[in-house]
């Protein structure tokens, strides 16, 4: 996703070094809580490939522990969602373009739902 090799990024500063400022202390307190035994699930945020491009990423972080139960670290799954939440801003930016064409027609337009009572009227 990164387009970063397996070398590059061993060894160092996960949030200081990967992660964007304004989402550093956010990604922190995940990792945190995932140390204290606190699961973090579907939790999003940017991360920015190697060349620059924003990927928008779905996060589940778990304690890792060792063979005796001692924690060890974090196991962090990231999900790419970039299309996913463009998809979701094309279909916001319909919907308000609908809801827009309805209000300001110049004809009346209404809905009714199953029993008959309106739900949808325009102004």
């Amino acid at each position: 996703i990164t387009g970063r090799s397996k070398e590059e990024v061993m060894g160092r500063d996960l949030v200081a070094e990967f992660i964007e400022p304004e989402f550093r202390d956010s990604v922190k307190t995940v990792l945190d809580n995932a140390l204290n035994g606190i699961v973090t699930a579907n939790f999003e945020f940017p991360l920015y490939t190697k060349k620059g491009t924003r990927v928008d990423v779905l996060l589940n972080a778990t304690t890792r522990r060792d063979g005796n139960g001692n924690v060890s670290g974090v196991v962090g799954v990231g999900q790419d969602i970039t299309e996913r939440k463009v998809a979701e801003k094309q279909s916001e930016t319909i919907a308000n373009d609908l809801t827009k064409l309805i209000d300001t027609a110049n004809a009346p337009i209404f809905g009714i739902d199953t029993n008959g009572f309106v739900n949808e009227w325009n102004q």
